[in-house]
């Protein structure tokens, strides 16, 4: 094993045993000194609009200001002829929405071929078409991420470019996964910037869940090997590993990617356990080239798509459910934690349409 293995490596620590419960386990004393001991729960959200309401009107109510459902919605209210017309400008709005060219087309030619066949009534049966279609697109992807509580711990590494919202986002799931009673353990391995290990440890504390860090500039491969062997020994369930944001056009950073993934996929051959991708929904159509470019140098197991709430077009869901089948896990409709949500086809698609032609 390399000369850095040996010298990050934690002591050897006395086997700790498996808890029946979701409580973290107590510190060791011979932990790596690395990993900070959080016990701060405070909300640091009041300054944030109120969490979305749970279900079908939350989701409506934070993605009701995205392009695809202003333009859907504003298409079906008026109550449209059942016509090539109604079809030209669903097909508009579809592209604009960033769906994506060849995932439109298919769609409108599909509606067009059953219009033609005298399949629909009026628009009202058109729009329920529509609806069926675009859920058919999401539902393969639609498969929530499920916890082996067996692995202990469950490793989830997140990737992602720059600025998607990806140590974000690993807070939002510590305080999901704490909610849930797991033990959970953070390890900073954004290691090229010293408010990156800052952030994550302020998520730390606000969740009372410990976090491995070591100095920035630090190598990420063996921050990442000291979490994994502290939450071994501890018998965490869930371990989080941030990892510095790079451009998927960065050839050497994304090969260190490939490194961290590696170190610890020696640990165990099922580990890590998932590759999570976080995805800016706001990105559009660029966001197709960051998930095959990524995908091309680490095993990419889930998605989770930020920034769906304001302005984003929404649409580029669709665009990677068709182009790669990966599972989307969780939507970010809004700032505080409880907007990260799990991804559902049905409720997402529904948030993007009138409730009804009459609405």
């Amino acid at each position: 094993m390399v000369s850095w293995f040996r010298r990050n490596k934690p002591e050897a620590a006395a086997p700790v045993p498996v808890e029946t419960t979701h409580q973290p386990v107590a510190p060791l004393a011979d932990a790596p000194s690395g990993v900070v001991a959080n016990v701060s729960r405070d909300d640091e959200f009041a300054d944030f609009a109120p969490a979305a309401a749970p279900g079908t009107s939350g989701w409506r109510q934070r993605l009701s200001g995205s392009g695809i459902a202003r333009s859907l919605s504003g298409l079906f209210r008026r109550n449209p002829a059942l016509d090539d017309d109604l079809l030209d400008e669903i097909e508009t709005a579809l592209i604009t929405a960033d769906v994506g060219v060849s995932a439109t087309t298919a769609l409108v030619d599909d509606l067009r071929a059953r219009m033609n066949k005298r399949e629909f009534a009026d628009a009202a049966e058109l729009f329920a078409a529509l609806r069926g279609a675009l859920i058919a697109i999401l539902q393969p992807v639609s498969k929530p991420l499920l916890i082996d509580g067996s692995a202990r711990p469950f490793v989830i590494v997140t990737v992602g470019v720059n600025g998607v919202g990806k140590t974000t986002t690993i807070g939002k799931l510590a305080r999901k996964f704490r909610d849930e009673r797991r033990s959970l353990m953070l390890a900073a391995g954004d290691t090229f910037r010293a408010a990156a290990v800052a952030q994550l440890q302020a998520w730390g504390e606000r969740n009372d869940v410990q976090v491995v860090a070591q100095g920035q500039n630090a190598d990420a491969a063996a921050v990442a090997f000291d979490a994994y062997q502290a939450a071994k020994a501890r018998g965490v369930e869930v371990l989080i590993a941030d990892t510095a944001g790079r451009l998927h056009t960065q050839g050497g950073l994304m090969e260190e990617l490939a490194k961290i993934v590696r170190v610890l996929g020696r640990q165990s051959s099922d580990v890590p356990h998932e590759i999570l991708m976080v995805i800016d929904g706001t990105t559009g159509q660029n966001a197709i080239a960051q998930v095959r470019a990524f995908s091309a140098k680490v095993p990419v197991s889930g998605l989770v798509v930020t920034k769906l709430d304001g302005t984003a077009k929404g649409g580029v869901v669709f665009a990677l459910a068709r182009e790669f089948g990966i599972p989307i896990r969780y939507a970010g409709i809004g700032e505080r934690p409880e907007d990260l949500r799990v991804f559902d086809a049905a409720t997402f698609v529904d948030a993007l349409l009138p409730e009804s032609l009459s609405t």
